[in-house]
């Protein structure tokens, strides 16, 4: 699946006309995943499942060693923008991130969450809405 967006990546940035689009749509009926030339992508980004029901705004950029599960739509909200998921962030199965919103690096977006605003980085978002979720310090161990 990311061989072939890489691909139609690569000669959408050369400008060559309908193949990168002919290997989108390659993509969408091997792999069910709808994930245009035009999304930059970062290094070392894992679809779950081969990207199983994905679909991701034309205009979104996905940092790197992020991991997108299943069913998972980064998308648009009727208006100007799409969002921007930094590097080392996660988002569970079935979450929906929309509109111009930036994920912050190392965030986690819990499974059916619904994320319509900006997600510090180091935060857990999580319900639908979502509300956002500081991380948790680590305790230190208790004296004995």
């Amino acid at each position: 699946m990311l061989p072939i967006f890489r691909l139609s990546r690569l000669l959408y940035r050369l400008r060559i006309p309908c193949l990168p689009w002919l290997l989108k749509v390659l993509n969408r009926v091997l792999f069910s995943v709808s994930l245009p030339p035009s999304v930059r992508v970062g290094r070392n980004v894992t679809f779950g499942y081969q990207g199983l029901g994905i679909v991701v705004h034309r205009h979104a950029v996905i940092g790197s060693n992020v991991i997108v599960a299943p069913n998972v739509v980064i998308g648009g909200r009727g208006r100007a923008g799409a969002p921007v998921i930094e590097d080392d962030v996660l988002i569970g199965a079935g979450a929906c991130v929309l509109g111009p919103v930036t994920i912050g690096r190392g965030a986690r977006i819990g499974a059916n969450a619904v994320v319509m605003v900006d997600v510090p980085a180091g935060a857990t978002a999580v319900g639908v809405p979502a509300r956002i979720l500081r991380a948790s310090r680590a305790r230190k161990p208790a004296s004995g």
